[in-house]
């Protein structure tokens, strides 16, 4: 075989050969990244990032406090119903909300802002809001077993549901629209994974395992027993 025709032919063979290997190793390439967020789709819970568990934890909140406003109506249409609906609606807004959902905003949320100069006033007005809430729940608490009776408790329990309710549907919201979605520009990524990491671990010493899950089927079954469960009573006609 002439040697130019010779050195085509194993030209041709090594860019064959070269194809083949490229092929077989393409799957391969970024096989670290893939494998990571294989795990992370296998773990739901490593995907939730600080803001959208705090928001999700809102959640739970806006539904209490639908339930907040059925007892007043019951209260206004002198309707019975069961107050210890309202005892542990409050007690979950006591231990699920601020002792830990609020807790978490000023431990690990606020500091944040306020170390880079940022938000500040808006900061000190959640934070002033937590502790009024706080005072409030616990006004809730001391009155809610005795609410089956008309008397001047029942009206100054009605004042401080109302007032709770009117704090924390603009409380919720601008946290979520203004303060949560400039978190991440506050912090480095590696800092913003921790923070997750906490709040997953604060939640289950509190809680245990699933403790949002748990919380929101507590509130599922105050909703039913106070006749709000059926998403479809809400829809307009």
């Amino acid at each position: 075989m002439p040697y130019d025709l010779e050195l085509r032919r194993r030209d041709l063979i090594l860019k064959t050969r070269g194809l083949a290997l490229a092929g077989a190793l393409a799957p391969l390439v970024g096989i670290g990244p893939a494998l990571g967020k294989e795990k992370k789709n296998d773990d739901p819970e490593e995907e939730v990032t600080p803001p959208e568990d705090l928001m999700r934890e809102h959640g739970v909140l806006d539904r209490v406090l639908l339930i907040y406003e059925t007892v007043l109506r019951n209260f206004d249409a002198n309707r019975d119903f069961d107050p210890a609906i309202l005892t542990q609606s409050a007690e979950i807004v006591r231990d699920f909300i601020e002792n830990y959902h609020e807790k978490s905003e000023e431990e690990q949320v606020f500091p944040r802002f306020r170390k880079a100069g940022k938000m500040i006033a808006l900061v000190e007005t959640l934070l002033a809001q937590h502790q009024a809430g706080r005072r409030v729940t616990a006004t809730i608490l001391r009155l809610a077993p005795e609410s089956r009776t008309e008397s001047g408790d029942r009206l100054h329990l009605k004042v401080a549901m109302q007032s709770f309710i009117a704090m924390y549907r603009p409380h919720a919201a601008r946290e979520d629209t203004d303060l949560f979605p400039k978190l991440h520009e506050l912090v480095s990524e590696h800092e913003y994974d921790a923070m997750a990491e906490d709040f997953e671990k604060k939640e289950r010493q509190l809680f245990g395992e699933d403790g949002f899950e748990k919380m929101v089927d507590r509130v599922a079954k105050l909703e039913e027993a106070i006749g709000i469960h059926d998403l479809n009573q809400f829809t307009p006609s």
